[in-house]
């Protein structure tokens, strides 16, 4: 099972109002296991960065201005997710961010049932308690030392370690499920046996520890335990 942890940066709440999306993070988990594969991308939004936008993520005019525009990432934006469920925390705002940058471009927008969202399940899980990422990183006891400042990729690596631990816990069926694909897909669905290796492993013993042993042994005389009929 594929699924993408996601998270943006914007200029501000609104897109109905002409905010932008400025940055997009995502790693990628199969089967709850972080595969290595990431997608980051900061975005010119062609608009100015208000200063209440700025203090959060620290990403001005000046950086932004020779990033692609978002028509010009939409598509390796689009592979990289395909039809994954997306984890997302407080996953109604990023959706919708998406998703008029999506139709601004003349492209269909990702389903929101696509989406989970991890501040919903979060809520459910702790009532009453407080759901924010930092937040849960304490409940959790994961390090997030390094985010001074919010980061789409920064938030995302963080939002995985919290999601794993909000479902049960990391790797939470031990990666068995990967393990009993690949051997389905060796032997056909058959039960697996190990085979012979084509090459033999190199002897370990040098030639001077098997003439020890060879001496050793026949220090034992007759009487030696193998040699007993």
């Amino acid at each position: 099972m594929r699924e993408i942890v996601l998270d943006t940066e914007t200029t501000g709440f609104e897109p109905d109002q002409g905010d932008r999306i400025v940055e997009i993070g995502a790693v990628e988990l199969f089967n709850h296991v972080p595969t290595g594969r990431t997608y980051h991308q900061y975005i010119n939004p062609e608009r100015a960065m208000p200063q209440e936008a700025f203090e959060v993520h620290g990403l001005g005019d000046d950086f932004l201005r020779d990033k692609p525009v978002f028509v010009d990432i939409a598509q390796a934006f689009v592979d990289f997710i395909a039809d994954a469920k997306l984890i997302i925390h407080n996953a109604a705002f990023d959706m919708k961010f998406l998703n008029a940058e999506l139709s601004w471009v003349k492209r269909a927008p990702i389903p929101f049932d696509q989406a989970i969202d991890t501040l919903a399940i979060a809520r459910r899980r702790f009532p009453g308690s407080p759901a924010s990422l930092d937040a849960l990183c304490r409940r959790f006891g994961i390090d997030n030392t390094a985010r001074t400042l919010h980061g789409a990729l920064l938030d995302s690596e963080i939002l995985a370690e919290v999601y794993l631990e909000l479902i049960g816990g990391k790797q939470p069926d031990f990666a068995l499920s990967v393990s009993q694909d690949r051997s389905a897909q060796r032997d056909g669905g058959q039960n697996w046996r190990p085979q012979p290796r084509p090459t033999p492993l190199p002897p370990r013993l040098s030639d001077s520890e098997k003439a020890a042993h060879a001496a050793f042994v026949e220090t034992l005389g007759e009487s030696a335990l193998w040699k007993r009929a």
